[in-house]
């Protein structure tokens, strides 16, 4: 059961305070500020995944290569890597292995952007906050941080989103998908 209603959506809610968090989606409110750079966002669980590219924690590790990620959907970005790289090919079918965790890559630019991740180079930087990325799409991703441009539009209620995986999470708000 869920008692509790989006005015502006008519999303339903199993607590109020996931209803609340919900609204400001509509609203706009950002009540949560980091305080390394003032950006704000509309839940503390947002700012804390945030806070993450400022303090370098990143607990999110991946099993193929040991590279680890702040947030889950960095890891998860990663892995598809793996799969496109990777496909159906057996490990000993693998041309590529990184020296430093001997992750395998059937393609030099993956693991030369792979390494990227042991070396700590980030060649692409944002002109906008300075911050560094290891891979363009990276950044391009990023960037839009500044541009506030939201390219991805939900089909249930008209809210829009930066990134694709983001809209993809909010859409089990409206489907039940766990």
């Amino acid at each position: 059961e869920k008692p509790f209603k989006c005015e502006f959506c008519g999303s339903e809610f199993k607590r109020r305070t996931t209803l609340s968090m919900h609204i400001r989606i509509h609203t706009g409110e950002k009540p949560f500020e980091c305080e390394f750079c003032k950006a704000k966002f509309r839940g503390k669980s947002y700012l804390k995944v945030h806070k993450r590219i400022h303090t370098g924690e990143k607990p999110y590790e991946c099993e193929l290569c040991s590279a680890k990620f702040n947030n889950k959907n960095g890891l998860n970005s990663h892995k598809q890597i793996h799969n496109k790289t990777l496909g159906n090919k057996s490990t000993s079918e693998k041309l590529f292995e990184c020296e430093d965790c001997k992750g395998k890559f059937n393609s030099k630019s993956y693991l030369k952007i792979h390494k990227r991740i042991h070396t700590g180079e980030k060649p692409f930087e944002c002109e906008f906050c300075k911050v560094r990325f290891t891979d363009r799409s990276s950044l391009n991703n990023h960037f839009k941080v500044h541009t506030k441009e939201k390219p991805f539009k939900c089909e249930f209620c008209g809210s829009e989103f930066k990134r694709r995986t983001t809209l993809s999470m909010h859409i089990r708000i409206h489907t039940g998908e766990k």
